[in-house]
């Protein structure tokens, strides 16, 4: 597997692209080419030309949750007319209308409006993406240092309600060496999200981790995080797009992380 940052926070230096807060990656397994999150703006599809990366080569787009930082870039990738037979995956809420503090964050685009373009498998269960990546759907809760909190409203058709984001997920690669998991913001708790990877693909192994691990503060969870990647023997960590310089650091104490910038590439056997 082969994994490029189309977006990102951060740019590597020397590399002369641009970066938002926000995610999209480009991923290709076994003559599959994956995007997973669409990042905010265009700008992906910019990155993506400089990198020259050919989205029209796209079969399968995973959106991780339906913040408008993982999927406002949709609407540019509409109008760019690069999709063809493409199809996305998702978990069934991603494109709820969200709000927080009078704000809207979700997806600007309607579940009916993808869907009159693109084929949609919305779903909570885990789904094979690719030869060696699978989607796994909505995370369950099992580390009681991870509990979800409410970020927001979230407007279904009942009505609105407190967003606990129970469409955060993620997707897992399936490697020689076990399993590399690729996160967006994982709000469903970084350990949560492993810990399902590890019984979905009944493997105990985990060989790294790239993503957004929703870590801001050096706090008594941070802790329990890094006891718990110590735990595991997780020795290839790439914490990005929304962790905090704090939270790398104090990470970087107990296992030396790698920087993360849009143009990096990684290979996983």
């Amino acid at each position: 597997m082969k994994i490029t940052v189309l977006v990102d926070n951060n740019t590597i230096i020397d590399n002369y692209y641009q970066g938002e807060p926000a995610v999209c990656y480009y991923i290709e397994d076994n003559g599959t080419n994956i995007l997973f999150d669409v990042g905010y703006t265009d700008l992906f599809i910019k990155n993506a030309k400089a990198l020259n990366i050919n989205l029209a080569d796209i079969s399968t787009i995973v959106l991780s949750h339906g913040h408008n930082d993982h999927t406002r870039g949709l609407k540019y990738l509409i109008n760019n007319g690069s999709l063809h037979d493409a199809k996305l995956i998702a978990h069934p809420d991603v494109f709820y209308p969200r709000i927080e503090n009078g704000i809207e964050i979700g997806s600007p685009l309607s579940e009916k409006k993808v869907a009159k373009v693109i084929d949609l498998d919305l779903r909570s269960t885990p789904v094979q993406v690719s030869t060696n990546i699978l989607f796994l759907g909505e995370i369950p809760s099992s580390c009681e240092f991870e509990r979800r909190k409410a970020f927001g409203l979230i407007s279904k058709g009942d009505g609105e309600h407190e967003d606990y984001i129970m469409d955060d997920s993620a997707i897992v690669y399936k490697g020689n060496n076990g399993l590399f998991i690729i996160t967006g913001c994982s709000h469903s708790g970084i350990c949560n999200i492993i810990e399902y990877a590890k019984t979905v693909c009944n493997d105990n192994r985990i060989a790294g981790v790239i993503g957004g691990f929703h870590l801001f503060d050096v706090s008594e969870r941070l802790k329990h995080t890094i006891e718990y990647f110590i735990e595991n023997d997780i020795k290839e960590l790439y914490p990005c797009h929304c962790v905090s310089f704090m939270a790398k650091a104090e990470i970087h104490k107990h296992i030396p992380i790698h920087e993360v910038g849009v143009g990096l590439t990684i290979e996983i056997a």
